[in-house]
């Protein structure tokens, strides 16, 4: 069964894959910061409530555990009980001894075995959920990575362009300046005036 991390993982993935590439790449996509933090704080959310889930199965085990080791207690005592009962006389002691030994020992048999299943499938659960959490943790940080790299990369190409843009605008302030020599020559009348 798939989690909601996943799921929102996925989500995830299929929104990147159907984002629109930038204008002359093949590498970089156009992708909407609004909804690129919305899925990630989705994210953020949902993976305290999964660890949460997981421990809460984990705790089962060491619920189921516990509880085997009650009942293999109480299978013991019980064998004790019958023990005590069955020596009260010479040859029922005799039988008695002989069958509280085969009772505690299929006891002690099986509470051992409810014991290191219990042990085994709870040790398998709490891998299961450390390996779950750490891929989790792992495509988040690779997905937060990929998403610093982006962004990064967009605002320093605009701000080469920003740049360039400035560069050109000063440069046809500069030509737009007049030239001294032109404001040293005198009027076009008073040229005429000396001629006549």
């Amino acid at each position: 069964m798939e989690s909601r991390i996943e799921q929102l993982i996925g989500d995830l993935e299929e929104y990147i894959e159907s984002c629109k590439p930038k204008f002359m790449s093949s590498t970089e996509i156009i992708v909407n910061k609004d909804e690129i933090d919305d899925r990630l704080h989705d994210l953020r959310r949902k993976i305290p409530e999964e660890i949460t889930w997981h421990r809460k199965i984990i705790n089962n085990r060491d619920a189921i555990l516990a509880d085997a080791q009650n009942k293999a207690k109480a299978l013991i005592e019980e064998a004790t009980v019958h023990t005590n009962e069955l020596v009260s006389e010479h040859e029922i002691m005799r039988q008695a001894y002989e069958r509280a030994n085969g009772i505690v020992d299929t006891a002690a048999n099986q509470a051992q075995e409810i014991l290191d299943k219990a042990t085994m499938e709870a040790n398998d659960l709490r891998m299961q959920a450390s390996r779950y959490i750490e891929e989790r943790l792992a495509e988040l940080e690779a997905i937060t990575r990929s998403a610093i790299q982006a962004t990064q990369s967009h605002y320093g190409k605009l701000i080469s362009s920003l740049e360039q843009h400035h560069s050109l605008i000063e440069a046809n302030i500069r030509a737009l300046e007049p030239v001294d020599e032109y404001l040293e020559q005198p009027p076009m009348d008073e040229g005429m005036e000396e001629q006549g």
